[in-house]
């Protein structure tokens, strides 16, 4: 059987945890040569544990809100493995769920910054190397909170909703270079992101409500949004370009009503 990223040079960020580290162990199963990015130190043991099974993966802690960072771990991944095939930007944080009034600009920016500052930081530099080779693929980490309201706070919505923007925008500009760049956007997926809210859900004995409001009636779980992901970097989505596809088990496919009690 053929591996769907065989020999293929990428790039994760936010690789520590959660989908990061599902994609890594994911992809390097489908054969690819990994470079993973986080600026927690246990990206480290993420690259561990794919090499553990077999893999190639090197780890590197970074910041992807800084340009220099950006630049030179895209570097690091091109004289390591002699190119840059796909880069999954899936690095992100939540800041919290806080009141408007309650806001400042110092919480707007800190999660402006790492969602989508630092999705953009990717791209720009992923392309550098990619257009001039004529080919790669990259994919983005959005939410279907950037496309539906009520799905995360407002600085967190607004960042994904600019992911979205930035692939559409990215997909026209790079017209014609042979790069694709699509969006995933999960749904409620168990991760350290979400932990809270699936702890409380536990704790109450309510786990069974959790994604109650998509028509599967279920959470996500990070391997699944990592295997959407590998599609969209992979040669069999050749003709998806600019495109922002929901993994949310059909929550954005209508308008969410709570279902009627038993």
């Amino acid at each position: 059987m053929t591996l769907k990223l065989e020999g293929k040079s990428i790039v994760i960020t936010g690789a520590a945890s959660g989908i990061g580290r599902a994609s890594a162990l994911l992809f390097a199963q489908e054969g690819a040569k990994l470079l993973l990015v986080d600026r927690a130190d246990e990206v480290e043991a993420t690259a561990s544990a794919v090499r553990a099974s077999g893999g190639t993966a090197d780890a590197r802690v970074a910041d992807v809100s800084s340009e220099a960072e950006v630049e030179a771990f895209v570097a690091a991944a091109v004289s390591r493995h002699g190119a840059l095939d796909g880069i999954f930007a899936n690095a992100g944080i939540s800041g919290g769920v806080r009141a408007l009034d309650e806001l400042t600009a110092e919480d707007w920016l800190r999660v402006l910054n790492v969602n989508l500052i630092g999705a953009f930081l990717a791209v720009k530099h992923a392309a550098r190397v990619m257009v001039p080779a004529g080919r790669g693929a990259i994919v983005c980490t959005a939410s279907v909170a950037g496309i539906r309201s009520g799905a995360g706070g407002l600085p967190y919505s607004a960042s994904k909703a600019g992911v979205i923007s930035l692939v559409q925008t990215t997909a026209n500009q790079l017209a014609g270079s042979g790069v694709r760049i699509n969006a995933v956007c999960p749904g409620l997926i168990e991760t350290g992101m979400t932990q809270a809210i699936f702890d409380r859900a536990r704790e109450r004995g309510n786990e069974h409500k959790i994604g109650q409001l998509n028509p599967l009636r279920r959470s996500g779980q990070a391997h699944e949004i990592a295997s959407a992901a590998m599609f969209l970097l992979s040669d069999s989505a050749s003709y998806v370009n600019g495109q922002a596809l929901a993994v949310d088990g059909g929550l954005t496919s209508s308008l969410p009503v709570v279902p009627p009690r038993a």
